[in-house]
């Protein structure tokens, strides 16, 4: 069988932090910004994390080509 590649679209997204959790960028932050409050657009800029195991799961399988 031949190696998996590592999936660029994922790998773009997503990243793994120090203690092998997947942190990833909030949506909605690109364009319509004039509605938004100026608070709800500064929590916006904060990465987040992969909330259940499932996912996170998932997602290592596309980023960690091995």
């Amino acid at each position: 069988m031949p190696k998996m590649k590592t999936h660029k679209g994922a790998a773009k997204r997503f990243k793994l932090t120090g203690t092998g959790k997947v942190k990833r960028y909030k949506a909605f932050k690109s364009h319509i910004l004039t509605k938004k409050s100026s608070k709800r657009k500064r929590n916006l800029r904060r990465a987040g994390l992969i909330a259940t195991n499932g996912e996170q799961k998932r997602i290592k399988r596309l980023i960690q080509a091995a």
